[in-house]
């Protein structure tokens, strides 16, 4: 029995690192793609040839040119532009889906408490420890207003790239566990 409960840890412990993996988006490459990231109105971080970072609102996009609004209305040429990055919302279910995998996920593993592991004591630990997961993953994520997200980065411009964490479970008659590697 003890076998499912690790098995049952360990897959709501994936799918929890593969939600936060897929919500990563690559910036793109050309500068004439940008119109199917940004629109007029938005507001962006603009890193100039010369690493100057300015912050303003798009008043103009071109294929070729961007214009802000800011305190001095400037033109950049699609030369000029090293990196492009804008503040995204951080959406609140995703918090509430990762409060949730960990607290079903203790819930599950404290079935095993009583000595004598269940299936329905891990139900109602994984309901009533993965609704208050929930309830608190919510609350930290309405906490956090976003972070600035690369949109565009310029071909050849090695910027800050941003860092990698890859988990895969390792599942065998003999031993079980989670390989984790952290790439940056």
């Amino acid at each position: 029995m003890r076998s499912w409960k690790l098995a049952a840890v360990l897959a709501a412990v994936s799918l929890l690192l593969a939600v936060v993996l897929a919500a990563a988006q690559e910036p793109v490459r050309d500068f004439s793609q940008l119109n199917t990231r940004l629109k007029a109105g938005d507001t962006v971080w603009v890193t100039d040839a010369q690493g100057r970072e300015v912050k303003g609102r798009i008043r103009a996009l071109s294929p070729d040119t961007l214009t802000l609004s800011s305190d001095d209305a400037r033109s950049y040429a699609a030369a000029d532009v090293l990196q492009l990055r804008q503040r995204r919302p951080d959406p609140l279910w995703n918090g509430a889906i990762i409060g949730l995998a960990v607290g079903g996920g203790l819930g599950i593993a404290m079935g095993d408490f009583s000595g004598s592991w269940r299936w329905s004591d891990a139900a109602v630990g994984a309901l009533m420890f993965g609704s208050i997961g929930a309830g608190i993953g919510l609350g930290i994520d309405a906490m956090i207003p976003g972070r600035r997200q690369v949109v565009y980065r310029a071909p050849g411009f090695a910027g800050a790239s941003p860092a990698r964490l890859f988990a895969a479970p390792i599942l065998t008659p003999r031993a079980k566990g989670l390989a984790v590697s952290f790439a940056f």
